[in-house]
């Protein structure tokens, strides 16, 4: 491929990390983890992280805190865009919650506040938000309906590490948990592995217990969830959550410290890409690119076939596919769309003509920390021919 969707963003670093784990001898979640932790939430001026082994663990442990906290509700519905990864979406199904599918905006692609406001009732547990490739959901307007409705504003930001709101505010950091990944194909890379953050003690040790066998063992000692025997061998097999076993390797946590220390580099190469991208697609017709809220962090480049390309999807996909370049779908388009729905218990309120239209003509390029200057010229060409 002349145009991958990402690219390896290690050096001698992470390899060295690696090394000093298998020299420590232990390789299960340890001080690693917990120094990136630390080092995650201060990044983020959050009180707490808690690492998992993926992103989609992050979003299970996420609505399992949210179900089993007796200060939220345990029932009823959660508001969900329609366009997302499939994982935002099994947890809540899986916990007993109902999906309620709303519509996104046609141009940011994130969840539309309007139609959020017309789908809360009086059984609206939480509001999922997702900051979709890389890029900020009205997080402020998502922030006051929670407010004036006495609901919790979660975010999916596992594609969107270090997207920025409108108002400055680091996206992940301003729902009451925030999610993230650090997949091969995403901002950050630590082989597999995902965290949450939160600023509520009691939140955090819901997920700490959540991660490792619903146990007790790495709480705190005076954790308001448990209060420890103090005896190590009565504490060590103590299980108060129906938990998993969700944690992180400890080279993960090396390797994260390492990827942590060049994210403002990567960052700052992923934006100059973006701008590069803006100006180039602006100049050709019957394509939009995504646009932005905030400061996003550019997981990607979302476009949308438009005007004398719409409908002509698979033609354009074919055509880049053989000039060497990488697309995917917009995430899984409308889920709605997808079979597995007839398994979920789902409801939907408006129309979702914006998500049909990302289902039926969008798809995304990839976007990297290194220059991709030239290959956003080549797919501008290349769509810019099509006639």
């Amino acid at each position: 491929m002349k145009y991958r969707l990402a690219s390896d963003t290690w050096g001698s670093e992470e390899v060295d990390a690696i090394q000093r784990v298998i020299e420590s001898g232990r390789y299960t979640m340890g001080e690693q983890v917990k120094a990136f932790e630390e080092q995650f939430a201060k990044f983020f001026d959050s009180n707490y992280a808690v690492m998992t082994n993926s992103g989609s663990s992050a979003n299970l442990i996420t609505i399992a805190s949210l179900a089993l906290n007796p200060k939220y509700k345990n029932k009823g519905n959660i508001i969900v865009p329609a366009v997302s990864w499939s994982t935002t979406y099994f947890p809540v199904h899986q916990w007993g919650y109902k999906l309620r599918f709303v519509d996104v905006d046609p141009y940011t692609f994130n969840i539309d506040v309007n139609k959020v406001e017309e789908a809360i009732d009086e059984d609206t547990a939480a509001i999922f938000t997702v900051n979709l490739l890389g890029n900020s959901s009205n997080l402020h307007d998502l922030k006051m309906l929670c407010d004036k409705h006495d609901i919790i504003l979660l975010e999916d930001n596992c594609e969107s590490l270090g997207a920025s709101t409108e108002y400055n505010f680091k996206c992940g950091s301003v729902g009451e948990m925030g999610t993230f990944s650090f997949f091969f194909s995403h901002h950050m890379q630590t082989m597999e592995g995902g965290m949450v953050l939160t600023d509520d003690p009691l939140t955090y040790e819901y997920l700490k217990s959540l991660r490792a066998h619903g146990w007790i063992r790495d709480m705190a000692d005076d954790s308001p969830l448990y209060k420890k025997s103090g005896d190590p061998f009565e504490d060590s097999f103590k299980f108060i959550l129906p938990g998993y076993c969700v944690r992180p390797l400890e080279m993960s946590g090396a390797i994260g410290q390492e990827q942590l220390k060049k994210w403002p580099d990567m960052l700052l190469g992923r934006r100059k890409n973006a701008w590069h991208a803006v100006e180039s697609f602006q100049k050709i017709s019957g394509v939009r690119l995504q646009k932005e809220i905030g400061i996003s962090s550019w997981f990607g480049f979302g476009l949308v076939l438009q005007d004398h390309l719409k409908g002509r999807r698979k033609e354009v996909i074919n055509i880049l596919t053989h000039c060497g370049v990488e697309t995917r779908p917009i995430v899984a388009g409308n889920f709605m769309k997808n079979p597995v729905i007839d398994r979920l218990n789902w409801d939907s309120v408006g129309t979702f003509e914006a998500a049909d239209d990302l289902h039926e003509n969008g798809f995304f390029i990839g976007n990297d920390s290194i220059s991709l200057h030239n290959e956003i010229n080549m797919v501008s060409d290349i769509i810019g021919n099509i006639k």
